[in-house]
């Protein structure tokens, strides 16, 4: 892929053509952060999102906000959580809600591959130790539901410019970026290995 590529949503289908793990995209538009209990409520629970985030974007985070006057918040810092949390949870949330992207932090499964498989979306990872430009990023906060579950867990609907970089880790074909270095670095290490036993042989 050559260029800056950024999406916007929604996000239609053909606008992943292309896209393949390990490639960097940007977003624009509306991001919706959604955890744990956001997912738990939806699968367990059985209770309706109050957010269409259909051919949208979630952000696997607990933001760090200051409320302003007249029912309004400025964003502080919004870096992503461990988003294998929400693996159990992932293929079941995918099909009832229609999300196309789903931003988060460290590597995902099978449960996740699978519904980026089948219901065509991304997994993509925000850089780990960027929250605070992570916020830069964010324009301005529309909306926030279930507040009851305090600032981590609220749905804040934020509306984006260009966030990103954004690193593609399990695309619409079932590229598991995470999966593949794994592999990768696991050779590399018995590589290493073995030339330091070589080079420290002669300590008894």
């Amino acid at each position: 892929m050559s260029g800056k590529k950024i999406l916007a949503t929604p996000v239609k289908v053909e606008d992943l053509e292309g896209i393949k793990s390990g490639d960097i995209i940007y977003l624009n538009g509306c991001i919706v952060t959604c955890r744990d209990v956001a997912h738990r409520r939806l699968i367990e629970e059985k209770r309706q999102l109050p957010v269409d985030i259909r051919e949208g974007a979630i952000y696997h985070a607990g933001p760090i906000i200051r409320s302003l006057e007249n029912d309004r918040f400025e964003m502080v810092s919004i870096g992503a959580t461990t988003s294998m949390r929400m693996e159990k949870f992932e293929y079941e949330f995918v099909k009832q809600t229609g999300v196309r992207i789903i931003v988060g932090k460290g590597g995902m499964d099978e449960s996740t591959r699978k519904a980026c498989m089948e219901f065509k979306a991304l997994y993509v990872v925000y850089p780990a130790g960027c929250a605070v430009c992570a916020a830069t990023q964010v324009q301005e906060i529309v909306q926030a539901e279930w507040r009851d579950l305090g600032m981590p867990e609220t749905l804040w609907v934020c509306r984006i410019r260009e966030l990103g970089p954004l690193v593609v880790s399990i695309d619409t074909y079932g590229n598991n970026l995470f999966e593949k270095n794994k592999i990768v670095f696991n050779q590399r290490k018995e590589e290493v290995y073995c030339e330091i036993a070589r080079q420290v042989s002669f300590i008894k």
